[in-house]
């Protein structure tokens, strides 16, 4: 059954409580994902660059932003069959680097729901923001929920 378009423009609350970033978490990111970059591992590295504190790799906010589109997946109204979503695309924009010693939240907004070939398509928009109201990033993800096999 496709998915009701009047979900489109529907925002969540923010998440709460808000996101700690630790330089711990941070330096387990870049090592998984083999990014040797020193400023995100080394607070001198990242001083010596402008930034008060480590820093975070660009991808490091999916974790954060994925979490709270679950208040889109969970959402019994709007009806997604998790069991069948694929996880189709993801962009960010930033309005500056996460750093070690934030505090975010997110706030999950649908921006389309489409139905195409039997599967049904969900844009999520997450705002970012750290503890004093200011803008982080912006990420966008978009979910697959694939067509049920005919049997």
């Amino acid at each position: 059954m496709a998915l009701d378009q009047s979900f489109v423009g529907r925002s969540y609350p923010p998440t709460e409580p808000p996101y700690e970033v630790g330089r711990e978490k941070i330096r387990e990111f870049a090592e998984a994902i083999g990014d040797a970059n020193p400023v995100y591992t080394d607070a001198e590295a990242a001083k010596a660059l402008g930034y008060p504190d480590v820093i975070a790799p660009p991808t490091f906010v999916f974790a954060i932003t994925f979490k709270a589109a679950g208040q889109v997946i969970a959402d019994p109204q709007l009806g997604l069959d998790y069991s069948r979503v694929v996880h189709g695309d993801q962009k960010f924009a930033y309005s500056r680097p996460v750093r070690a010693g934030d505090r975010l939240t997110v706030t999950s907004t649908i921006e389309a729901v489409k139905s195409l070939a039997g599967n049904d398509i969900v844009d999520i928009r997450g705002e970012v923001h750290d503890e004093s109201g200011e803008h982080v990033v912006t990420a966008w993800t978009k979910l697959v929920a694939r067509a049920a096999e005919e049997a």
